[in-house]
């Protein structure tokens, strides 16, 4: 055996062992007082890594949820806005089915009738105007699609949604081609007459399950007055046709399309020569339309009349959007362009990553923007029940803007329920099942390290005690001394 003072190998090897315990020990101590096993990069550099980029992805999940929730609050201010200008629309036809009864009200309550509607339109505009959420306005226009007729020859209105053929409305011109156009339903009669003067001869005809009655002492234009004062509701108009010297009965149907007939039941041969019932139907328009979108120029198929009642000039799709047709744009081949689109929307980052966003568009709630597309050039903003037959106008109008609230609305309600909500619903369960795989890499397991700060804490002392009997055994040399 060898004895050495001036270096003790047995006290620098113990030295390490306590140093080595002292230095686990303390990163034990560091573990258990901040609850992380990570804490850092040399703790586990391939664990960090991997910990930070789920940290990124978790808080920007975290955003992702608060983003989607604020897109929620703000779609139910928006929503809360329309209701009310549901409320007032349904006010406004209350009023516009009373001025309708022509045969009680006199001026004066036609009159009354108005005003309350002209208040009722401020009040549209107003909520269109002013509904924001913090600054930013919803329903002016800013925040969806307006369209502005460019030919007002050849169209009559129009009105378009924020989504065409299934992609995002862009801003740019509306162009229309014909394929076909659309027809009215007409009979032609075969019974000859002298002079709007010449006498019909007596019996009777049904148009549309209308009976009109002659006693033989009737002239042909006093028997088409009769016809034409009862439009409303055959919706058929009689006109004197002159051909060839005479004049012949033309039965035809008031408005354009498949949804309008002329249904005649002739037995005496008072219109048919020879007799007889014939029923004839008009035809819907159909045309191709192109505007901008997110994919670039894109075209669709327009028909005219798709819901009952409607006229075949008024073109529609699937998705809401409307151009209605004058008689000149009926008649129109060419590919022309006739209306201009100003789109805008409201986009939500409602991801973790770039590119994740989806968009709303809310279209321009004015009343010059609304019940577009029923009459030609009227709007809301037109609406005058004490004009002849404008009751009826006012009625077709105001339908026509409840149907296109009523589809923003419903636009709304799937886009907060099928998108935000959802996606936070699925942004929630992706956010706990991230924070589990990051807790899983960089948080600590206290009974795992409990257990090695135990082992640390034992070696600790245990490697003091051998240090201090090392440091004692060069002693050992004194004896030889001696």
């Amino acid at each position: 055996m060898s004895l050495r003072i001036n270096t003790n190998m047995s006290s620098l090897i113990a030295l390490r062992n306590v140093q080595s315990a002292s230095d686990g020990f303390s990163h034990s101590i560091e573990r258990l007082a901040s609850g992380l096993r990570v804490i850092r990069g040399s703790d586990d550099p391939a664990g960090l890594i991997r910990s930070e980029n789920l940290r990124a992805q978790i808080a920007g999940l975290e955003q992702a949820i608060a983003n989607s929730q604020d897109a929620t609050n703000l779609v139910k201010t928006a929503e809360g806005a329309l209701e009310e200008i549901h409320t007032l629309l349904r006010s406004m036809r209350q009023l516009a089915v009373h001025a309708g009864n022509t045969g009680t009200n006199d001026l004066t309550a036609l009159q009354a009738d108005q005003n309350q509607i002209r208040s009722a339109l401020e009040s549209i505009n107003r909520i269109a105007m002013q509904t924001q959420f913090g600054t930013k306005k919803l329903l002016d226009g800013t925040a969806g699609v307006s369209t502005a007729v460019t030919n007002s020859n050849l169209v009559g209105g129009a009105f378009f949604t924020g989504v065409f053929n299934g992609v995002a409305v862009a801003s740019g011109d509306v162009s229309i081609q014909q394929i076909t156009s659309a027809t009215r339903a007409v009979v032609a009669g075969s019974v000859s007459y002298g002079s709007l003067a010449s006498t019909v001869s007596a019996g009777s005809i049904v148009i549309n399950g209308q009976t009109f009655s002659t006693d033989g002492t009737e002239t042909l234009e006093s028997f088409l007055n009769k016809i034409n004062a009862a439009t409303s509701v055959t919706g058929v108009v009689a006109e004197a046709s002159f051909a060839n010297g005479s004049y012949v009965i033309r039965l035809r149907s008031s408005e354009y399309g498949a949804n309008f007939r002329v249904n005649l039941d002739d037995s005496r041969g008072l219109v048919i020569s020879g007799g007889g019932a014939t029923s004839v139907v008009g035809r819907n328009a159909e045309y191709t339309v192109s505007i901008n979108t997110a994919a670039g120029v894109t075209s669709v198929k327009f028909v005219g009349g798709r819901s009952a009642g409607e006229s075949g000039l008024r073109l529609t799709d699937t998705y809401g959007n409307v151009i209605l047709l004058t008689e000149a744009g009926n008649a129109t081949t060419n590919l022309v362009q006739v209306a201009r689109i100003t789109a805008g929307q409201l986009q939500f980052q409602v991801g973790a990553n770039a590119g994740q966003t989806v968009a709303l568009s809310l279209n321009n709630m004015s009343i010059t923007q609304l019940g577009t597309g029923v009459v030609a050039g009227k709007s809301l903003a037109d609406i005058d029940v004490t004009k002849t037959g404008g009751a009826d106008e006012a009625l077709r109008i105001i339908d026509a803007a409840i149907a296109q609230v009523s589809k923003l609305r419903g636009d709304m309600g799937a886009f907060q329920r099928n998108i935000l909500e959802s996606n936070m619903r699925s942004l929630s369960v992706a956010k706990e099942n991230l924070t589990a795989t990051e807790s899983s890499i960089r948080d600590v397991n206290f009974a795992e390290e409990i257990t090695r700060f135990t082992k640390f804490q034992i070696l600790q002392q245990a490697g003091m005690a051998v240090l201090g009997q090392a440091n004692f055994a060069p002693q050992a040399v004194l004896q030889l001394i001696r």
